[in-house]
C-alpha cells in the first residue's frame, strides 16, 4: 500500500479540530505527508510511513504487502482484527481494569517499601494511551494551544524583537548558573570545581563557534533550548528523588536482561559457569544477543517506532529542526547509529550537508541499547549510561548546529515521518525475534572480535613505544600515557579535581577515541590504577566515555550511510571528521554538565 492510499481521516479529524486554535507563535505542525523519492539504486518507490502524533501502535509496514502467510493464515487474521475492531472498546476497558487492579494493589500493599512513582507512570501512560484511542486527543490540544498563545507568545511580544534572543540566551545561563551553584557543596564537589565545569562546558561552546562553517547561518533557537534541555534533563536526573527512582527503574530492567541471559548460558553449559566464571564471554556476549532480539521483536510490534516518533516530535518542536534529523536524534541511544540512519532510509540521498552532518554527530554523540547492557555488565554505573544517552540527543543537536549551520532548503522540514523497510519485515513475532537473534549473534561477534584486534593492537603500540622509551630513559612510556598528557587540559576543563586523577581521566578519554569506549570503561572498572579516583572524578569519566566518537565508529557511519545512498559517499567521507570531533565533544558537554549538578556522586559511581 503505498504512502497516498494510507487512511487520514484521525490526522484530517486533528487538523481541523486545530484550525481555530493555531496562532502565529504555536509549533510548526506535525504531519504525516506523502513521500515519493528518487532512490539512487532501486528507482522511484513509495515510502510506506506512520503519523506520529496519532502514535499508532501497528507496525509501520502495511497489510498487503507481501509477508509470506499462506492465504489461510491471512483469512483468520483478518477475521480476529474484525472481530477486535468491532469490540476494542471492551478490550481496552478489560486491559485497563486489569492494570488499574494492578496499580492500586501494589500501591496498597508496598507503598511504603518499594518504589511507587514508575508503576504510577505506568499507570498512567497506558491509561492515557487507551482512551485517546477512543477519544479525539484534540480535547487536550486545544485547551493547551490556547494556553500557549495567552501566556508565551504574549509574554515574548513585550519584548523588542532585537533583544529576544540575547533574553533566551540570558535566561539561560541564568537557570545554569542558578542550578549548579545554589546547591550545598559535597566533598570534592566544591563550588570552585563547578565553576571548572562551568567554564569548560563555556570552552566547549565557544569552540564550535569559533570554527563554525557559517556564524552567521547559526539558529541560536536550537543551540540554547538544546543545551537547556540538557542541563534540565541532568538536574531532573542527578538532583531529583523521582529522576533517580524512574532512571534506577530502567537500569534495573537492564540489569534483569543479564539474568535472563544467563539462564540461557546455563543451558547451553552449566550453572556452575554462570555463577563463578565472569568471563565476559559468558556473561556480556549473551546478553547482548538477547537484547537485540528483544529489540528487533518491539520494533516488529511498531512499540519502538511508536516510542521513537514521540520523542522526535519532541525534539522538532522544541528545537526546529528537520523532521529527518529529530527521528535519527530519537533513536541513536536506543538502537545504534548505523539501525537509526536505516530509519531515515527514503531521505538519505536527499538530506542536506547539515542535515548529513547531524545525522553522523548524532551516531557519534551516545551510544546504543545493545552495548549500554554490556558496559552495565562489566560494572559500569546504569543511572550514569542511561542519563547520558538521554542528555547528549539535544547536546548533539546544538552542537552540530553550532558547527554546521543549515544554510539550504530540507524536504523533510515540517514533517516528522518514520518511513518503513518492508523489503526486512518479519513475517510474525517469531520470525522477528530469530532476525533478531541472528542480528544479536553478528554484533556480538563483530565486538569479540574489534576488541579482541584493538586490545592486541595497543599492546603491540605500547611494545614498540617501550622500546623506543627504554634508550630515553623512559621505562613507562605507553600510548595511554601520550594520549593523557594530549587530553590532560580536557580534562581539567571538565571539572577533575586537581591532582592524578586528572591524568588518569585524561588517558581514558585518550583511549576511547583512538581505540573505543568498550576498552576504556574496562580500564576504568578492572584495571587497579583507577580504582582510587575520587566519586566525582569517576563520575565525570563515566559521562566522557558515553559514546561512539571513535575512530573504528568513523569507518562504520561512512560504511553505512555511503551504502544506503552511494550518490553521498563523497559528501559522507568530507563530513565525516567535522561530524567525529562535534560529536566527541558533544559527549565531554555532558560529562561537564554532570560536574556542574551532582551531589550525591556516589550513587552514580558505584
Amino acid at each position: 500500500m503505498a504512502a497516498h492510499d494510507m487512511p487520514t481521516q484521525g490526522w484530517e479529524d486533528e487538523k481541523r479540530a486545530h484550525d481555530d486554535t493555531i496562532g502565529p507563535h504555536d509549533p510548526p505542525r506535525v504531519e504525516a505527508n506523502d513521500l515519493k523519492v528518487q532512490d539512487g539504486r532501486q528507482g522511484e518507490k513509495n515510502a510506506t510511513m506512520i503519523d506520529v502524533e496519532q502514535g499508532k501502535l501497528s507496525p509501520t509496514a502495511s497489510e498487503d504487502e507481501g509477508d509470506g502467510r499462506s492465504d489461510d493464515s491471512t483469512k483468520k487474521s483478518g477475521k480476529f482484527k474484525t472481530f477486535y475492531r468491532k469490540h476494542k472498546i471492551w478490550f481496552d476497558l478489560a486491559g485497563w481494569c486489569i492494570i488499574t487492579g494492578w496499580w492500586a494493589a501494589s500501591l496498597g500493599l508496598h507503598h511504603d517499601d518499594k518504589n511507587w512513582v514508575v508503576p504510577f507512570l505506568l499507570w498512567l501512560a497506558i491509561s492515557l494511551r487507551l482512551l485517546f484511542c477512543h477519544i479525539p486527543i484534540s480535547i487536550i490540544t486545544k485547551p493547551m494551544h490556547w494556553v500557549w498563545n495567552n501566556t508565551g507568545p504574549r509574554v515574548v511580544k513585550f519584548i523588542p524583537e532585537r533583544f529576544r534572543l540575547l533574553a533566551g540566551a540570558t535566561l539561560t545561563v541564568a537557570v545554569i548558573m542558578l542550578g549548579a551553584f545554589v546547591s550545598e557543596e559535597s566533598a570534592d564537589n566544591t563550588r570552585e570545581n563547578r565553576a571548572v565545569s562551568l567554564f569548560g562546558l563555556g570552552v566547549l561552546i565557544f569552540a564550535m563557534w569559533a570554527t563554525s562553517r557559517n556564524r552567521k547561518a547559526i539558529n541560536w533557537h536550537t543551540v540554547i533550548v538544546g543545551f537547556l534541555m540538557q542541563f534540565i534533563i541532568a538536574l531532573f536526573v542527578l538532583r531529583t528523588g523521582v529522576g533517580y527512582d524512574i532512571f534506577s527503574f530502567i537500569s534495573e530492567l537492564a540489569r534483569l536482561l543479564l539474568g535472563f541471559a544467563k539462564d540461557g548460558v546455563a543451558f547451553l553449559t552449566t550453572q556452575e559457569i554462570v555463577d563463578t566464571q565472569q568471563y565476559f564471554f559468558f556473561s556480556v556476549l549473551p546478553a547482548i544477543i538477547f537484547f537485540v532480539a528483544i529489540v528487533q521483536m518491539l520494533y516488529h510490534w511498531g512499540l519502538l517506532q511508536w516510542f521513537i516518533g514521540k520523542f522526535a516530535v519532541f525534539f522538532f518542536w522544541a528545537m526546529r529542526i528537520s523532521g529527518a534529523e529529530a527521528v535519527v536524534a530519537a533513536a541513536t541511544p536506543f538502537i545504534g547509529q548505523g539501525e537509526s540512519a536505516m530509519l531515515i532510509k527514503p531521505f538519505v540521498p536527499h538530506l542536506t550537508q547539515a542535515e548529513l552532518h547531524q545525522v553522523m554527530t548524532s551516531g557519534f554523540a551516545t551510544i546504543a541499547g545493545s552495548v549500554l547492557v554490556a558496559y552495565i555488565g562489566i560494572g559500569v554505573n546504569p543511572q550514569a549510561l542511561i542519563s547520558s544517552c538521554v542528555m547528549s540527543i539535544p547536546a548533539s543537536l546544538a552542537m552540530s548546529k553550532l558547527r554546521y549551520p543549515e544554510t539550504d532548503e530540507s524536504i523533510s522540514a515540517g514533517t516528522v515521518v518514520v518511513p518503513n523497510d518492508g523489503d526486512n519485515k518479519a513475517a510474525n513475532t517469531l520470525h522477528a525475534f530469530a532476525n533478531g537473534a541472528w542480528l544479536g549473534l553478528k554484533i556480538a561477534g563483530m565486538i569479540l572480535a574489534t576488541l579482541l584486534c584493538i586490545i592486541a593492537l595497543l599492546g603491540l603500540v605500547n611494545g614498540l613505544l617501550g622500546w623506543f622509551g627504554r634508550y630515553l630513559n623512559i621505562d613507562d612510556l605507553t600510548i595511554e600515557l601520550i594520549l593523557g598528557y594530549i587530553c590532560y587540559p580536557v580534562a581539567f576543563l571538565l571539572g577533575v579535581p586537581r591532582g592524578p586523577d586528572l591524568l588518569k581521566v585524561a588517558r581514558l578519554i585518550g583511549v576511547k577515541v583512538i581505540a573505543n569506549e568498550f576498552v576504556a570503561y574496562d580500564m576504568l572498572r578492572n584495571t587497579a590504577t583507577y580504582q582510587s579516583m575520587s566519586p566525582r572524578s569517576t563520575l565525570i569519566a563515566t559521562y566522557s566515555l558515553c559514546g561512539f566518537g571513535n575512530i573504528g565508529s568513523l569507518g562504520t557511519q561512512i560504511g553505512v550511510l555511503s551504502q544506503i545512498a552511494p550518490g553521498r559517499a563523497g559528501d559522507v567521507s568530507r563530513l565525516a571528521i567535522s561530524a567525529l570531533i562535534t560529536g566527541v565533544l558533544s559527549t565531554l558537554s555532558s560529562a561537564s554538565i554532570a560536574g556542574l549538578v551532582i551531589q550525591d556522586q556516589d550513587k552514580f559511581t558505584n
